[in-house]
Order: C-alpha cells, then sequence, then structure tokens
C-alpha cells in the first residue's frame, strides 16, 4: 500500500495505538473516548471507519481542529461528542466507553493531585473489560538525567518540564484498580533526551469481591 494511501487511512497516530489496532483489541464499531485528544492525529482512522467517537480536550484551538477532522472525515458524528474540557473534570458517564486513549497528556499534570485525578476520570468512563491505552513521559532508562523540581515534576535532558512516572508507580496503580496488563510496559528512550512509556491495561469484567 502506498505511503500516501497510509498516511490518508491513519493519519500520524500513535504507532503504539495502531498495534492495539493490529492486534484485534478495538474492535470495530467499539466506543473510543479520545482524552486529551489535541488535534485528533489519533482519530482519523476511526473516524473514517465509523467507530463511534468521542473525545474531549481543555485547549478550545485544537478541539476546533477535532470538529473540522470530524465534519471532512465524519459529517454525521453529532458535535456534541467533542467537549471543551480537562481529563481531570470529564463529563462522559460511568463506564461510558469501550475504549479510553490518552496520549502524550498525563505528563502535563502539575502535581500529585492533578495526575490522580486524571486517573481517576478515565478509569471511570472505561466500561468494565474495556481497554485502556496511555502514553505518557517516565523516567525509565534516564533516572540519572533528569533533574527532580518538586515531586515528580522534572527537568528533562531536552529542556521539558514534565510530571514523570515510573515502573513502580505504574505497577502499583493496575494493582489497585485490579486491572491486567494487556501488553508489557514499553518504553521509548529517545538519544537520552526524553522517555514515554505505553501503559496498556484491561478492565477487570467485574468488581473485585
Amino acid at each position: 500500500m502506498p505511503a500516501s494511501t497510509l498516511l490518508e487511512q491513519f493519519g500520524q497516530i500513535d504507532i503504539y495505538l495502531f498495534d492495539q489496532i493490529l492486534k484485534g483489541r478495538i474492535p470495530p464499531g467499539s466506543r473510543i473516548l479520545d482524552a486529551g485528544c489535541g488535534g485528533g492525529r489519533n482519530l482519523v482512522y476511526f473516524l473514517q471507519q465509523g467507530y463511534d467517537v468521542y473525545a474531549a480536550d481543555a485547549d478550545p484551538r485544537a478541539l476546533d481542529q477535532v470538529r473540522a477532522l470530524a465534519r471532512r472525515l465524519a459529517p454525521n458524528l453529532p458535535e456534541t461528542n467533542l467537549r471543551l474540557e480537562p481529563i481531570e473534570r470529564l463529563s462522559f458517564p460511568d463506564a461510558f466507553a469501550d475504549v479510553v486513549v490518552c496520549s502524550a497528556v498525563l505528563h502535563f499534570a502539575a502535581d500529585d493531585a492533578q495526575f490522580h485525578a486524571m486517573l481517576q476520570a478515565l478509569w471511570r468512563t472505561l466500561r468494565p473489560g474495556g481497554l485502556f491505552f496511555a502514553r505518557l513521559a517516565s523516567s525509565i532508562g534516564i533516572e540519572t538525567q533528569v533533574r527532580p523540581l518538586q515531586g515528580r515534576r522534572h527537568l528533562l535532558p531536552d529542556g521539558s518540564e514534565r510530571y514523570l512516572v515510573d515502573e513502580a508507580l505504574l505497577t502499583a496503580q493496575a494493582e489497585r484498580w485490579d486491572a491486567k496488563a494487556a501488553d508489557p510496559l514499553k518504553t521509548t528512550v529517545v538519544q537520552g533526551l526524553r522517555s514515554m512509556t505505553t501503559w496498556v491495561l484491561r478492565k477487570p469484567a467485574h468488581p473485585a469481591g
């Protein structure tokens, strides 16, 4: 398939989210919630293939881009599916989505309170048995190259400031949720400048106990 055709079909989708599609974990017709959707780079395929798409972002300019994208690729998608709101205050109901996507957003948390509020909102909106996909900055592999600022906020070698997680935090959180890892944690270190970890979980089909 020509590269131009792939780009039209999938856009600039996160390669690790694309991997979940290839593994059959996001079946056709699934209800997708992209929380912190940005300009919609991860929604091109889902909009074109008739998925039940919902999205939220706190940046009105980003949401305008997603609305324009939806009008072009899925003109029947209700505009109310696309909401201007931060992750920690998602207005979607409990157990709403089959798949919750949060790509390259959680590391913008100002502190522990905001980070855990975002996680709680994401998990609350995911239905039992649903798939949780997050990609976020971590200290994994660059532990000696980041400078602590306050709490989990760090200065990275690339000059950016991020809230950084580590394997212990992600593992402990999954255990608190009684969630199963759909994939092992996968971390990409970019020339020692930054580190991005992919975190994919399956929510329990039934509450613990």
